[in-house]
C-alpha cells in the first residue's frame, strides 16, 4: 500500500463516518419527534433503510430546521421559575430552632413544638 492508497482509504474513510454520524442523527431526531405519528415515524426509518443517501437529503431538506430547534428545546436551560421548589437539607439543630421560633411567635403550640422536636430526635 502506497502513500495515495493510504490518503484516499482515510478520505474516504473520514465520509463514510460524517455519513454515519449524520444517519444517526436522523435517526434519532425521528425517534424523538413528538410531532411525527408512529406511522410518520416508521416511513422515514424504512425510508432510511431503502433509499438512505435520498432519504437522508429529503429529510434534511424537509425538516432540517426543525431538527434544530428540537435539538436546542432538548438542551435549553431550566428556567428559573416559582413553581421549581429548591429542596434544602437541614440538620436537626436548625430544624428544631426553627421550631423554636415558631413556637415563641405563637403559629405552633407546645405540643406540635414537642413533637416536631421528638421527631427530630429521633
Amino acid at each position: 500500500m502506497n502513500f495515495w492508497d493510504f490518503f484516499w482509504l482515510m478520505v474516504w474513510s473520514f465520509f463514510i463516518i460524517c455519513y454515519l454520524m449524520v444517519l444517526f442523527q436522523i435517526l434519532l431526531d425521528v425517534i424523538r419527534d413528538d410531532e411525527l405519528s408512529g406511522l410518520g415515524k416508521a416511513g422515514w426509518v424504512i425510508a432510511l433503510i431503502i433509499l438512505p443517501w435520498l432519504a437522508a437529503l429529503i429529510y434534511l431538506i424537509t425538516r432540517g430546521k426543525g431538527m434544530g430547534q428540537r435539538q436546542r428545546s432538548r438542551h435549553a436551560p431550566v428556567p428559573e421559575s416559582s413553581d421549581v421548589q429548591v429542596i434544602q437539607a437541614y440538620s436537626p439543630t436548625e430544624q428544631i430552632s426553627k421550631a423554636k421560633a415558631l413556637l415563641d411567635s405563637g403559629a405552633i403550640t407546645t405540643e406540635e413544638y414537642a413533637a416536631l422536636k421528638a421527631r427530630e430526635l429521633a
